[in-house]
């Protein structure tokens, strides 16, 4: 059963892979920042998937850059996690490609999302914030 949760595709979607509209915008937990979350495929589906991340300064609408983010995909009624790890790499200011999600089972899920930032980053004066974007899998 473990051996399925590394298969995909291999290959990483390019931006122009994820489609224009966000499939969520939230704010984070201080309210520092703003996260627009895009899916590929959108809706996510089981099986394995990429998400990005636009992050932007709530104040200022400017792009959140040098950040860094641990991703953790977690199924809240389970209270269990999947043995993926997702990646994640700033592909341009305030672009997060945060790559090797797996939704293996249906259900809730969310994306634990702990947002830090390093000493040249700008978060509103946050040194750590949080999001968690929720999907409904089919």
């Amino acid at each position: 059963m473990l051996i399925a949760l590394g298969c995909g595709s291999g290959a990483e979607p390019a931006s122009s892979d994820f489609p224009a509209d966000a499939f969520v915008t939230l704010p984070s937990q201080s309210q520092a920042l703003v996260v627009a979350v895009r899916t590929a495929p959108q809706p996510p589906t089981r099986g394995g998937q990429s998400a990005q991340y636009s992050i932007t300064e709530a104040a200022s609408g400017k792009p959140a850059s040098l950040l860094s983010l641990d991703v953790v995909p977690w199924m809240p009624s389970m209270g269990h996690g999947t043995s993926a790890v997702p990646t994640v790499e700033e592909v341009s200011p305030g672009t997060y490609l945060i790559s090797n999600i797996y939704f293996y089972m249906a259900g809730h899920w969310v994306l634990r999302t702990t947002i830090s930032s390093s000493a040249s980053a700008d978060m509103g004066g946050a040194q750590s914030d949080y999001v968690e974007p929720s999907f409904q899998i089919p």
